[in-house]
C-alpha cells in the first residue's frame, strides 16, 4: 500500500476515535442546560441574611425583601426612615463586592400596621398610592445597583390566607371559609386582588418612565406556582385543571399581561369580579420584564362544577369549583413529604414551568423559591444537618427545570428557599427550609448535606460555561 495513502488512513482513524471519544463524553457529561449569565442564588426575606454564608456557597444571587414599615413606618404621610435606606444600602453594597447579585422584593407579605388602621390597607384605592410612593423610594435610593426588581411576593396567597381563610394578617374571613372577626370572604379577595394588580402597574409605570432606562434593571412579581393534574382524563378534569390555574396564578397574571382577568374567572364570577376602567387598561399590558415562579408541590385536581365534592379547597363559586388531593385512588402523585401534604413530584417544576411558557409566550421566568422542609420538631441536630431528603429534592427539581430549559423555556435564574432556617410565617421556627441549620438559642450556622450539595453543583455549571 502506498506510504502517503497508510498516513491518510491513519490520519482518519485517529480522527474518526477522536469524534467518537468526544461523543462518548458527551453522554456521561453533557452541556450545561443553563445559560452563561443563569442566576444560582438563594431566596428569603426581610430579615435574614448572611452575605459570608451565601459566598461560601458560590452563588451569584440572592433574592431578599425590603421591610416596607423600616422605610416607611407611617406610609406616605409620614416620614422616610434613614437608618432604614442605609440599611438596605449597605447590604447592597456588601453582596455586590462578594459578586453577589441582589433581586430585591418590595412587599413580601406584610405591610406598615399604620396603611391597615388608617383605611384597611389592599381593601382600600389608597394603598395603590401609598405603594407607588414606597416603590418610588426604593427605585431612587438602590436602583443604580439594583437589577431585578419584584413587586410582590405571592400576592394569590396574600389574598387567599389574608382575606379568604384568614389565617395571615390582615386576617379577615367569614364562614364556612373561617372564624374572624371581620371580613367577606366571597368579595374581599377580589378587592384587595384587584388593588395589589394595580399597585403592581402604578410601581412598574414608575419604573419604566423614570428609572429603567438609565438603571437598567428588570421588573416582575412572583407567585406561588402549584401545579395541577387533572385526576382523571374526562374532559371536566382538565378544565378544572385549568380553572384551578386561572383562579390563582392567572388571576394576577392575566390582567397584568393582557389586560384582562381569565375569560373563566369572568363568566363563573360575574360582577363579584371588580372591573378595570378604560384608563387602568391601557396600563394593563405587558406589565412585567420576567415571572417569578415559587414552586414547591404538585396536586391532583378534581371538578366540583358538574360532580359532587366534599367541601375544601375551591370548592365554591368564588373558588372556582374545583378541589385538590394530593392522591388518587390511595396513590400519593408522589412520594409524600413531611410539609402540608406535600409531594415530591420533580416533574410538577418542568410542567408548571411548560405551562406558563405556553400561555405566555415564554416570557422570561426566573424560580425565586423552591425548597424541602423538615418539620420533625424531636429531631436531633446531627439529623437535620444530613438532609439526604432535601439533597434528593433539589436535585429532582432542577433536573426537571434543566429539562424545561433544553426544550425552549426561556428561564433565567434558580433561587433555593431557603439560605437559613427561619420564621416561617404561621408554622414560626418549627419548619426547616435552610440549607444552613441555625441553633435558635445561640444562632449558631452550620451546613447541610445540601448546602454542600448545592455548592459542587453550581460549581459544576459555572465551570461548564466557563469551557465553552
Amino acid at each position: 500500500m502506498d506510504v502517503y495513502m497508510k498516513l491518510f488512513i491513519g490520519f482518519f482513524l485517529s480522527q474518526m476515535f477522536l469524534l467518537l471519544l468526544t461523543k462518548e463524553q458527551s453522554l456521561f457529561n453533557p452541556p450545561s442546560a443553563f445559560p452563561p449569565n443563569f442566576l444560582f442564588g438563594t431566596s428569603s426575606s426581610a430579615y435574614q441574611e448572611d452575605i459570608d454564608l451565601m459566598h461560601s456557597l458560590g452563588v451569584n444571587s440572592y433574592r431578599f425583601s425590603i421591610s416596607w414599615a423600616r422605610i416607611l413606618p407611617k406610609g406616605r404621610f409620614g416620614k422616610i426612615n434613614e437608618a432604614g435606606i442605609n440599611f438596605y444600602s449597605n447590604l447592597i453594597d456588601a453582596l455586590l463586592v462578594k459578586g453577589i447579585k441582589p433581586l430585591v422584593t418590595l412587599t413580601h407579605l406584610e405591610f406598615p400596621q399604620e396603611l391597615e388602621d388608617g383605611y384597611g390597607s389592599w381593601l382600600s384605592l389608597q394603598s395603590q398610592e401609598d405603594f407607588a410612593y414606597f416603590a418610588d423610594i426604593c427605585f431612587k435610593s438602590f436602583g443604580d445597583r439594583v437589577k431585578y426588581w419584584v413587586t410582590f411576593n405571592e400576592p394569590d396567597y396574600q389574598v387567599k390566607f389574608g382575606y379568604r381563610t384568614g389565617i395571615i394578617p390582615p386576617s379577615r374571613c367569614s364562614k364556612p371559609f373561617g372564624d374572624c372577626t371581620d371580613g367577606d370572604s366571597e368579595k374581599e379577595p377580589f378587592v384587595a386582588a384587584h388593588n395589589i394588580i394595580l399597585a403592581h402597574m402604578a410601581a412598574v409605570h414608575i419604573y419604566r418612565t423614570k428609572y429603567q432606562e438609565t438603571q437598567g434593571g428588570s421588573i416582575g412579581i412572583v407567585l406561588h406556582c402549584d401545579w395541577y393534574e387533572p385526576i382523571s382524563d374526562s374532559v371536566a378534569d382538565m378544565l378544572a385543571a385549568e380553572r384551578a390555574q386561572d383562579f390563582t396564578i392567572n388571576w394576577f397574571l392575566e390582567p397584568i399581561i393582557n389586560g384582562r382577568y381569565p375569560l373563566e374567572m369572568q363568566n363563573i364570577l360575574g360582577s363579584i369580579l371588580p372591573e378595570f376602567s378604560t384608563a387602568e387598561k391601557q396600563k394593563l399590558n405587558k406589565g412585567l420584564d420576567f415571572i417569578g415562579v415559587n414552586h414547591y408541590s404538585s396536586y391532583y385536581v378534581q371538578d366540583c362544577m358538574f360532580s359532587e365534592c366534599e367541601p375544601g379547597t375551591g370548592t365554591s363559586k368564588t373558588e372556582g369549583y374545583w378541589t385538590q388531593s394530593s392522591q388518587k385512588n390511595g396513590i400519593p402523585i408522589g412520594e409524600p413529604i413531611e410539609q402540608d401534604g406535600n409531594s415530591f413530584y420533580p416533574q410538577g417544576m418542568e410542567k408548571i414551568v411548560t405551562y406558563l411558557k405556553q400561555r405566555y409566550h415564554n416570557i422570561p421566568m426566573i424560580i425565586t423559591e423552591n425548597g424541602y422542609a423538615d418539620t420533625k420538631s424531636n429531631s436531633t441536630t446531627e439529623e437535620l444537618v444530613h438532609d439526604a431528603a432535601r439533597v434528593t429534592y433539589l436535585a429532582g427539581h432542577l433536573n426537571a427545570l434543566s429539562t424545561a430549559i433544553r426544550k425552549g423555556a426561556d428561564v433565567r435564574g434558580y433561587l433555593a428557599w431557603s439560605l437559613l432556617d427561619n420564621f416561617e410565617w404561621i408554622n414560626g421556627y418549627i419548619s426547616r427550609f435552610g440549607l444552613h441549620h441555625v441553633d435558635y438559642k445561640t444562632l449558631k450556622r452550620t451546613p447541610k448535606s445540601s448546602a454542600t450539595w448545592y455548592k459542587k453543583f453550581i460549581s459544576k455549571h459555572i465551570q461548564k460555561k466557563t469551557k465553552k
